[in-house]
């Protein structure tokens, strides 16, 4: 199938590594042109020079409120025009209700759920119709995951963001969607299954309720996130989609 994405340009924020990274390295694949972001600028450097001459990185954080306009203007400096983005975003701290302080709430409300709505915000303004803005979030937007009280509390209310967002985009032409890792083979999934006393344990424990018996590959998710942001899916809209092997009881 030819996704249509041959020349469109990417925004994806979080993209030296994981899942923001994966699902570049799909859209360069596919032929799009990408802006990609993190924080440190070695980091993004780094990762534009692997993907190639159709990426320019930007170093900057989510959470600063100048985040959206440099990202915006670097697509329209080097490659003139904007046609998506996906916002990604490293997870913010494990921990449960008695764990985790209210600096450590601000902040993650600041870069994950306020750096979205912001840069959502910034694109709706900029695109055109066929446009799209996605969000990379996570299964606990249906099922809260156990010690991770931040991201439960935040991930849900930027999915009811994305389905406001959409509704008012749709008749512009513009599409809206989420898209919800379950345990995809990252060193942020690596790391939470570290806080446990037995690592391997803990992964074969989260393995054996999986449907499918393993945790997906990064290129897995990027594909998906790759056909949702691209022409291919122009009628799907205002959705959130699992990309978790089955892990989700819900249908």
């Amino acid at each position: 199938m030819d996704l249509g994405l041959n020349d469109r340009v990417y925004i994806v924020t979080g993209a030296t590594r994981g899942l923001g990274n994966a699902s570049a390295r799909e859209l360069v694949a596919e032929g799009a042109k990408v802006v990609v972001s993190g924080r440190d600028e070695k980091s993004v450097a780094e990762a534009a020079a692997e993907l190639g001459p159709n990426a320019v990185g930007v170093a900057v954080d989510n959470a600063d409120p100048e985040a959206a306009a440099r990202l915006i203007g670097a697509a329209r400096e080097h490659f003139s025009r904007v046609d998506g983005v996906l916002v990604s975003v490293g997870g913010p701290p494990a921990g449960f209700v008695a764990d985790n302080t209210d600096e450590q709430w601000q902040t993650a409300f600041e870069s994950v759920f306020l750096g979205a709505v912001r840069l959502a915000r910034a694109a709706a303004a900029e695109l055109r119709p066929g446009g799209v803005i996605g969000f990379v979030l996570s299964g606990s937007v249906y099922e809260p995951a156990p010690g991770l009280t931040i991201s439960n509390g935040l991930r849900p209310g930027l999915a009811g963001f994305a389905k406001s967002l959409s509704d008012e985009l749709g008749p512009r032409g513009i599409r809206v969607v989420g898209v919800l890792p379950g345990r995809i083979d990252t060193d942020r999934v690596r790391e939470l299954d570290a806080l446990s006393a037995d690592p391997e344990a803990t992964r074969a424990a989260s393995q054996s309720r999986i449907p499918l018996r393993r945790y997906g590959a990064p290129e897995e998710f990027g594909r998906v996130a790759a056909f949702l942001l691209s022409p291919a899916a122009s009628y799907v809209t205002g959705v959130m989609v699992p990309v978790d092997g089955g892990m989700r009881h819900g249908f």
